[in-house]
């Protein structure tokens, strides 16, 4: 019985919520990706919500793009709150780009694409990487080797390619990493532990 509630559940929410899921874009080269985009006016697929993602690397901050300066590439638009930005971002996009394409990386770490919120970051050896919030950064900071392997491998191994929805329910409703832990364990591990670095 409570396995007909879950697909209920899901079939509900996949009828019901498609427009919270996380956009998903097709690049020129046919493949399907994931990443934790907003539309705005005429950007249907813009990165963070319209943060500068090199003002992380330049300024130490997080910080809203103009809507006027921007770059788009395989579809996606990346806004800049400066010309010298674009630049900058135009000549390496790659050293720029959030990991997991903006999900939470401490998702990541259960196979699990959540969006992150654009104020909620850190740069990690000199990658940019996006948080849901305080308690998903401090609890990534917990064993930050371990849940940098782990995201690493969940991405590369089902998240890059996957229906961001799709790959959401099959791992936090129907099949759970090992090390899966509820925000209560988490927030508790973090407590227990002193958190880590947030």
């Amino acid at each position: 019985m409570r396995t007909l509630r879950t697909l209920a559940l899901a079939a509900a929410c996949a009828l019901l919520l498609p427009a919270c899921a996380p956009l998903i874009t097709q690049s020129p080269d046919g493949s399907i990706r994931p990443l934790n985009a907003s539309a705005d006016g005429d950007d249907r697929h813009l990165m963070l919500f319209g943060h500068d993602v090199v003002a992380y690397f330049t300024e130490g901050r997080h910080r809203r793009g103009d809507p006027t300066i921007r770059t788009v590439i395989d579809g996606v638009t990346f806004r800049f709150a400066t010309h010298e930005h674009k630049a900058l971002f135009d000549r390496d996009p790659q050293r720029y780009m959030p990991q997991y394409n903006g999900y939470c990386a401490n998702g990541i770490v259960y196979g699990i694409p959540w969006g992150g919120d654009a104020d909620s970051w850190r740069i990690i050896n000199g990658k940019l990487y996006i948080f849901g919030g305080k308690g998903s950064r401090d609890g990534f900071y917990v064993d930050l080797p371990r849940n940098i392997a782990l995201a690493d491998k969940y991405w590369n191994e089902e998240v890059k390619g996957a229906n961001a929805f799709v790959q959401r329910l099959r791992r936090y409703i129907f099949n759970r990493v090992p090390h899966y832990q509820s925000g209560a364990e988490l927030a508790d591990e973090v407590r227990r532990t002193g958190g880590g670095k947030s």
